[in-house]
């Protein structure tokens, strides 16, 4: 692991950490002559040692507290890769939570030095905010390398266990709770917050995951939990859990899972005779099933767990016979399908099983039935939003409790039935709950209705688009073409303001139900899950006063490589977090379609990218557009503006489509076609 002496960035960057205007920083640079001189870079795009600024910052009284947090991370992202930044981030939690960093004094002493710093600021403002910061930074980095279980659904994972262990589990209070695949400990986070909650007494956290880097996070993580008020006895432990368990003699009350999806290489060769495999050898193809028998095998008995699988877990071919089996011996208590959206991956509707382990004296009920609970259902997505909404959680937490907590009655939920276990043992054992719950009378006809509605309009308005488009006369290029300039050419004419979004403070974030004196936040981490902003800020807050606010017809421009697009804003004002950048033309001299589609092309953001630190992002100052009259502007808008609208509705169409198909295939399987030939 190799640390750079000096991490190098632009003054873009600087106004960001800083939580200043661009012009305040160039105005700094003009005006004191000890303003640290450019180390990289050009005249034109200067670049500076990050070290050098944050302490003239300093000395001149110019940093603000609410920020410094914002400069600790750049530091850390030029540690090196996933793997160095993450033991970084671990080893400063440790410290945090006071515990011995071992191996501390054989890292590099910059690396040392920064994870002192770290430390130190912790101490000041927070050590599980300090934490949390850094941890969420290293997430939203690698959301596409580690999966996460959001909060909400970690608590209800660990309610439902709770609930299904019965006397064992009851409070969560002096009773083992195991996740065998922790990653960086949502699940046993959720677990320590119930025992907090409930007043508890000491249970026990045991946390298993493949990844070293991923399980001294998770350590980290709760240490810190407990240190903040809670109480347990903790022990993660770097394995993998199904090839060699690091808790193979250490029973639970509660196990929580959210193993890896679809990994083909997960032991099947050297764990045939395995004897936790007593519903059946999992096929190569179902390594979640053998996470399922897996979890099984590490409940006491009256233990009860809950993993969160794909929905094809349910269905596939290659899995009924262990399928059978568990609902055969009463394992397999409910299955609940959740609304899409709940968790990666986000577009479908993921399961959640609910297992238990009789306990001793408890006999098997002859004829057993399976809870099955159709969440997706009850909360349809709403067809008018082009994009996945931010799930309501408080109602579907509502919905599966009483679900679950209502198992046996004769007044089940809409959308919940008891099924008869006879009836799913037949040769395909689908335990799909949407498979087992009738339609309400008239919900699927009106359904069909309102798709048809909105599937004619969007057939019509992709027609319109598509013979607008393909009439456009598009020519060779000529030698006379229209030279390029760039967005920070144009900021200096006046033409545009470029303003780059910040994090606020994580203590102003609000989730849950949204309210009017709240105004949207939009991250990096919601592009990429969906598009929806997923928090929101206080109107009146101080953290809302001073964030980046695009108004509608601002251009909102993304500065990174995985989730690069520019777009003209058209709802309602939106916060913009770090790596957004909002642009307010001056129409006089700019179009803002024109401008927007110009940015977002795909060669413009190659020629722009930048590695100053371990992530790809793109300098927005350096992305080109063409010189053109403004007349000639607006012509290219209107064919821009076509073209994102012809995006929209090709996307929307064929979601439509392929949920009319379904529909449709069922109803006509039923027979519930009317009317003579």
């Amino acid at each position: 692991m190799t640390t750079p002496r000096a991490v190098p960035v632009t003054l873009a960057e600087i106004a960001r950490l800083a939580g200043v205007g661009r012009a305040a920083v160039s105005n700094w640079r003009r005006r004191h002559p000890a303003f640290p001189q450019r180390i990289a870079g050009t005249d034109v795009n200067p670049q500076f040692s990050m070290t050098d600024v944050e302490n003239w910052l300093r000395e001149n009284k110019k940093l603000q507290k609410s920020v410094e947090r914002e400069w600790l991370w750049p530091h850390f992202e030029a540690l090196g890769g996933r793997d160095e930044t993450g033991d970084a981030v671990a080893r400063t939690g440790r410290l945090l939570a006071s515990q011995e960093d071992e191996e501390g004094g054989q890292l590099p002493p910059e690396a040392r030095e920064l994870i002192d710093r770290a430390v130190q600021l912790g101490r000041r403002e927070g050590e599980a905010e300090t934490f949390s910061f850094l941890l969420r930074r290293w997430l939203d980095v690698h959301v596409r390398q580690v999966a996460t279980t959001p909060e909400p659904l970690a608590a209800l994972m660990a309610d439902l266990a709770r609930g299904a262990a019965g006397s064992a589990g009851s409070g969560l209070d002096s009773v083992t709770i195991m996740d065998p695949a922790c990653g960086t400990g949502h699940l046993l986070v959720a677990a320590a917050e119930a025992v907090k909650a409930a007043g508890g007494g000491e249970p026990t956290l045991l946390g298993g995951d493949r990844d070293p880097v991923l399980a001294a996070l998770a350590d980290a993580r709760l240490r810190l939990t407990e240190r903040e008020g809670g109480r347990a006895l903790i022990d993660v432990r770097a394995g993998d859990s199904l090839r060699d368990d690091p808790f193979a003699d250490q029973p639970a009350d509660i196990v929580l899972c959210n193993p890896p999806f679809s990994e083909r290489d997960w032991g099947y060769e050297e764990l045939a005779t395995d004897a936790r495999w007593s519903h059946g050898l999992p096929p190569r193809t179902e390594p979640e099933l053998a996470w399922v028998q897996h979890c099984l095998s590490q409940l006491r008995p009256g233990g009860a767990a809950v993993l969160l699988l794909p929905p094809a877990v349910a269905a596939r071919k290659a899995g009924r016979r262990i399928r059978g089996s568990l609902l055969r011996t009463g394992h397999l208590q409910a299955v609940v399908a959740l609304p899409p959206g709940c968790a990666a991956p986000h577009s479908v509707s993921l399961h959640l099983w609910l297992l238990r382990l009789p306990a001793p004296g408890e006999e098997k009920e002859a004829g057993g039935r399976l809870l099955v609970a159709d969440a997706a259902s009850r909360f349809p997505r709403d067809s008018t939003r082009e994009s996945t909404p931010a799930p309501d959680w408080a109602a579907i937490s509502a919905f599966v409790r009483e679900a679950v907590e209502q198992a046996g009655s004769a007044q089940l939920p809409a959308y919940v039935r008891q099924v008869p276990v006879i009836e799913l043992l037949d040769d395909e054992v689908d335990l799909t709950p949407g498979r087992h719950i009738a339609p309400f009378p008239g919900t699927v006809a009106l359904r069909l209705a309102e798709s048809w509605r909105e599937f004619t309009g969007l057939a019509a308005g992709v027609d319109r688009s598509a013979r607008l488009l393909a009439a456009l006369d598009l020519t060779a290029a000529t030698a006379g073409a229209p030279t390029a300039t760039t967005v920070a050419e144009l900021a200096r004419a006046g033409a545009l303001t470029l303003r780059g979004g910040q994090q606020p403070p994580e203590e102003s974030i609000r989730t849950g139900p949204p309210s009017d004196d709240e105004i949207p936040l939009l991250t990096v981490p919601d592009l990429l899950v969906g598009g929806e902003p997923r928090g929101r800020l206080a109107l009146h807050d101080a953290a809302a006063l001073d964030a980046v606010i695009a108004e509608h017809g601002d251009i909102v421009v993304v500065g990174v490589t995985r989730a690069f697009s520019a777009w003209v804003h058209e709802g309602p004002p939106t916060a913009l977090g770090p790596q957004l950048h909002a642009v307010r033309v001056q129409p006089e001299q700019l179009d803002a379609w024109f401008l927007a589609g110009s940015l977002r092309a795909p060669a413009n953001a190659r020629q722009a990218g930048t590695h100053t630190t371990s992530s790809s992002r793109i300098d927005v100052r350096r992305l080109q557009v063409r010189q053109v009259p403004l007349g000639e502007q607006r012509r290219y808008g209107e064919a821009f503006r076509e073209l994102a609208a012809f995006e929209r509705s090709v996307r929307r169409a064929a979601d439509l489509g392929t949920d009319l198909v379904r529909d449709l295939g069922d109803e006509l399987a039923a027979g519930r076609l009317t009317g003579g030939a």
